[in-house]
């Protein structure tokens, strides 16, 4: 396996780092003198901002409705770095990861209970998104479709699919832009897709550090991103970037679920659960969508209609043959990434 550069090797300290802050966390109580409960939700990058907001009315829902206080902490990072860090014993009750993938390497710990991805609606995904281009107004270099990012000179901010689930639809959402163009010639395919990391410049560790990248500290032409990133970039920026919807994209269906064993034995899996199905519920559903997520209820998910275009062509992860087939055919190690990006 190579060696992580530098910029991915700092990141990976500060995940470890952050991992032993979380395990540390562990060690204190779950319920507070007064019978209030806290539960954990280890979440990855963009998903902040929402959670922050979210965890307000699931505290007010629960306390008037099981006349009990409740305190949710969040923790925020790559989506697999997450993953390892609960594996290795950082504080979770509930994870809300970018992918499947990385839930079901919790489970195979032992921390989940199987059968977790029917345990909520839409297979533990109460909210989807999609993969966009962010570039900056006026958008210079003219990016319109993938095959713009392979050109001469445009450099291009992604995150690493070894620590990113964000980074890993990224990948899936431009193989499969290859897949058409090339007519399924796949060393055609793999030609495409590493002159696209050629041009990457900056490889973070999670979407929020390439959002960092790209739009605080003024690096590359274009973003690819999560949908819910470039529309609230936009919304604090409308003068400065602009969203690029690629001929294709992919539907990103981030994944939630209870992680059984810690929540059984802080006493809080009740809790646990209801935070999650929360989600689901109206109120919840619009504030996803407010946050730039698509909601998994179809009839809210219409009312942000003027948001999102509803009309772009989406492949699934079923094209992929599911998660834990993608996973292993493209980012475990010595997969297709390792082979074709050159460090």
């Amino acid at each position: 396996m190579r060696k992580p550069g530098k910029k991915r090797a700092a990141a990976l300290a500060l995940m470890i780092v952050a991992a032993g802050i979380l395990a540390g966390c562990a060690k204190q109580t779950d319920s507070g003198k007064d019978g209030t409960i806290t539960i954990t939700n280890v979440s990855y990058d963009p998903t902040r901002e929402f959670y922050q907001e979210y965890n307000k009315i699931f505290e007010d829902y629960y306390r008037d409705t099981y006349k009990t206080g409740i305190t949710v902490v969040q923790s925020h990072g790559g989506s697999g770095g997450q993953a390892r860090s609960v594996i290795e014993g950082a504080k979770a009750d509930v994870v809300t990861l970018a992918l499947a993938h990385d839930i079901t390497m919790i489970e195979k710990s032992g921390l989940i209970d199987s059968g977790w991805i029917k345990e909520f609606e839409g297979n533990s995904s109460p909210y989807t998104s999609a993969i966009v281009f962010l570039v900056r107004k006026g958008n210079e270099k003219n990016i319109k479709d993938w095959s713009d990012l392979i050109k001469p000179g445009v450099e291009v901010i992604t995150p690493d699919p070894k620590s990113s689930g964000g980074a890993c639809w990224n990948f899936l959402a431009a193989w499969q832009y290859a897949k058409i163009t090339d007519q399924g010639d796949e060393e055609k395919m793999k030609a495409f897709v590493a002159d696209l990391y050629k041009n990457v410049s900056v490889m973070d560790s999670g979407a929020r550090g390439a959002t960092t990248t790209f739009v605080e500290n003024g690096q590359g032409d274009v973003l690819i991103a999560w949908e819910n990133e470039a529309i609230n970039t936009v919304k604090e920026y409308p003068d400065q970037y602009e969203i690029i919807t690629p001929s294709i994209s992919i539907l990103a269906e981030p994944s939630v679920a209870v992680v059984d064993e810690n929540a059984r034995k802080d006493g809080a899996e009740k809790a646990s659960e209801e935070y999650l199905k929360y989600l689901y519920s109206d109120k919840a559903q619009r504030l996803i969508g407010e946050y730039g997520y698509r909601p998994s209820n179809k009839t809210i998910l219409s009312e942000f209609s003027g948001k999102f275009d509803l009309n772009v062509n989406l492949c699934t992860i079923d094209d992929f043959g599911g998660w834990d087939a993608a996973y292993e055919t493209f980012f475990a190690d010595g997969g297709i990434f390792d082979e074709i990006y050159v460090n």
